[in-house]
């Protein structure tokens, strides 16, 4: 069997390489093209700059070119991280640069008035000028012009939006009138958009359509306190639909300074009690008749009905699916960069085990494939692991990240890998990071020594961790200045009788941020991931954000 490709190690050390390049370059050019670049500012004294070096003769030599780390992802279906050691020394040296610049104040109505130009001026710009400005301004002012070009918006007689004008499509559908989509889609999720326009544009039930509300976390009223709403997408590109957990509209959250931990748990809440609720349903369990939600106590009862009765029945290995797009931004080119209608929402689905399948007629099935889940491919690792080294993959996963050391030798400089923990759960940064700001949240034992590898197998603390872990990683990568991120759930798959999903597999979340200057590309779709900082320092400065928060 070939060597698995891992970092982990049964010796609880990470192993990487380092390439140490060293090398000589047969130059095969045969003519020259020198020509000026310029001239150096301030050395009049000086020739001119031209392009002379970049048309060397003869052989070149590579004596010694700047280190480059390697570092195998724990779990290989991740690929490979690589580190250039010159930058990386740089953030080492000054770990506090690891941040993005705060948002800039811009203000088209403001440079207008300055430069004496009526604000008409904005139905007249290009619509790759007008889609920079809905996702860049920060002045509510030029938003509510842009928001009046995307749509026809119905007001009061104090002039506060109260609805949009709607139209009935020849196929009798009812939609928005709209102007301009993607324009629309800009403006309405640009925070500084004021909240009596989010709430007509995107946030009021039935804005974005006719997605049935079928779960509820209270609310009172009061904009402060957490209030949000399951949507039930039925028509989803998740077979069998998928839920959304969106604030509502008296409780707007479009930034994770915003978010509070109440507002987190009733967002979370929802997944545990729609999950809880399906399964229940496929064990044939008493669910209550009353059409309202699950208070935590039941919520806890429930879950303990199904690990009682799953022991005995022989269901199939149902896997949740569980994730977050954070943020959400336009190129003025069209290009959209990121996905999220309710910048603080989160959907959640469940996977069947397998799927029928067919080779060319749909109507006759030849069979079934094993229906994808992405915490599978983590059984399979830790199955591959056990095979190869005859240890526990997640043991010695967790042995490593304890006994880490720094990449560069350095001792007088942080080591640590953990940004925050209690007894339940982990949250550090991964050895390779597939984002250059990823972060990973690790549910550890319970009280009994056993892995938490699902939802169904967390209690109540547990649960109350995960949520905390989750709303730090986010607070921490915020503080940062991520304005886009990606959550995803790698659960153990839930099974009855005989089926237990992988043992010892723990449950596991990645949080990763996209920054402005790392889109993705070739490195990336050859699952080579590309970073500047040391993953010890990039802890250290999260650590230090979290300080922060209190």
């Amino acid at each position: 069997m070939n060597k698995l490709r891992t970092c982990v190690t049964p010796e609880k050390r990470f192993v990487y390489g380092i390439h140490k390049p060293s090398y000589t370059v047969s130059n095969l050019r045969g003519g020259k093209k020198i020509e000026r670049l310029g001239a150096i500012k301030g050395s009049e004294d000086e020739p001119a700059l031209d392009n002379s070096a970049n048309f060397p003769d003869g052989t070149l030599t590579i004596g010694k070119a700047d280190w480059i780390f390697e570092i195998p992802n724990p779990f290989p279906f991740r690929g490979t991280t690589y580190i250039d050691q010159e930058w990386a020394d740089a953030d080492a040296a000054d770990y506090c640069r690891i941040s993005l610049p705060e948002k800039e104040q811009t203000s088209l109505t403001q440079t207008l008035q300055e430069a004496g130009v009526a604000s008409t001026l904005f139905g007249k710009l290009p619509p790759a000028v007008l889609l920079a400005l809905a996702t860049c301004s920060t002045d509510p002012r030029d938003l509510i012009q842009l928001a009046e070009l995307t749509c026809k918006i119905e007001k009061d007689p104090t002039g506060v939006p109260i609805g949009l004008k709607y139209r009935r499509t020849k196929h009798g559908k009812i939609r928005p009138v709209m102007h301009d989509h993607a324009l629309f889609e800009a403006v309405a999720n640009n925070p500084c958009l004021p909240d009596s326009y989010k709430k007509v544009m995107v946030v009021r039930p039935g804005a974005q359509g006719g997605s049935e509300i079928v779960g509820e976390w209270p609310g009172n009223g009061d904009s402060r306190d957490p209030h949000v709403f399951e949507y039930l997408r039925r028509n989803s590109y998740i077979a069998g639909g998928h839920y959304a957990a969106n604030m509502a509209d008296d409780a707007i959250r479009y930034a994770i300074k915003e978010l509070s931990a109440a507002d987190m748990q009733g967002v979370r809440h929802l997944y545990y009690q729609r999950t809880y609720i399906r399964l229940a349903e496929l064990l044939g369990l008493e669910l209550p008749t009353a059409q309202q939600g699950l208070t935590l106590e039941q919520l806890e009862g429930l879950r303990q009905k199904i690990e009682q009765a799953i022991d005995a029945q022989d269901i199939s290995a149902m896997a949740t699916l569980w994730g977050w797009n954070f943020g959400f931004d336009y190129a003025p080119s069209g290009y959209r960069l990121h996905a999220s209608h309710q910048q603080i929402h989160q959907q959640y689905a469940m996977i069947p085990e397998t799927v029928a399948a067919y080779d060319g007629d749909p109507e006759n099935s030849c069979g079934e494939l094993p229906a994808f889940g992405c915490g599978d491919m983590v059984a399979e690792v830790m199955r591959h692991y056990r095979e190869q080294y005859n240890s526990d993959f997640f043991d010695d996963y967790v042995g490593c990240i304890r006994n880490n050391r720094r990449m560069d030798g350095r001792k007088d400089l942080e080591s640590s890998l953990v940004v925050w923990q209690d007894e339940q759960v982990m949250l550090f940064v991964p050895k390779a990071q597939t984002s250059q700001w990823e972060l990973q949240l690790m549910a550890l034992n319970d009280e009994e020594g056993k892995a938490v590898g699902n939802i169904l197998e967390a209690g109540p603390a547990m649960r109350a961790s995960l949520d905390r872990g989750i709303l730090l990683a986010q607070k921490a990568l915020a503080g940062l200045g991520a304005r886009m991120v990606t959550s995803i759930e790698y659960p153990k798959r839930i099974a009855g009788k005989g089926r237990k999903g992988e043992p010892g597999q723990h449950l596991l979340y990645a949080f990763l941020p996209r920054l402005p200057e790392s889109p993705g590309a070739f490195s990336e779709a050859q699952l080579r991931f590309i970073n500047g900082h040391y993953p010890e320092d990039f802890a250290a400065v999260c650590r230090q954000q979290l300080a922060n928060f209190g």
